[in-house]
């Protein structure tokens, strides 16, 4: 798979939409089959929405960076300020490009964000435990399982369990590259 020149930036709120639907679009239901990060068989429902995206867009303790090729936006990451820490979350890559490298790009792009404008030490995630295939990708990208587990949260407005018992596991790593 041929991708063209890939451009980081800043989300705007005129993005907002866009990033919404591609959240959704990768984390749940069948189109988000076509990649190896769907969510589809343990949650239905949304991810996300745009009044969400915006509220993160519009914050001064996170930024939401993009991942634009050939015009179209194809990824995008959210990053949280939490005192010495960034909290990586909604990170998301088009199913139809995934396993092309774009993600460990996106990844490395915004911890080097978090570490030149937040002065951070670490960086620090949940995943839910039943995704091995995500845990194994991102412990190849230095990241340790911590053991601290939470309970997958409730919002039956807008995703439903497939499965009881969910849980999301801490990883972390060192900023220091």
């Amino acid at each position: 798979m041929i991708v063209p020149r890939l451009q980081f930036r800043v989300a705007l709120v005129t993005d907002c939409a866009d990033i919404a639907a591609l959240v959704n679009g990768a984390y749940r239901g069948d189109a988000s089959r076509q990649g190896w990060t769907t969510e589809a068989d343990l949650l239905d429902g949304l991810r996300t929405t745009v009044a969400d995206v915006q509220h993160l867009v519009e914050s001064e303790t996170s930024v939401i960076l993009v991942c634009i090729s050939g015009g179209d936006l194809i990824a995008s990451v959210c990053l949280e300020k939490e005192a010495d820490a960034a909290h990586i979350c909604m990170f998301t890559v088009n199913p139809a490009v995934q396993g092309s490298g774009i993600g460990k790009q996106l990844l490395t792009y915004a911890e080097s964000f978090a570490v030149q404008h937040w002065a951070v030490n670490k960086f620090c995630m949940y995943v839910i435990t039943l995704r091995h295939e995500l845990i194994a990708f991102y412990e190849r990208r230095g990241y340790r399982r911590t053991g601290v587990l939470k309970t997958f949260p409730v919002n039956p407005q807008m995703w439903r369990p497939k499965m009881t018992g969910l849980q999301l596991e801490l990883l972390e790593k060192s900023a220091s590259f």
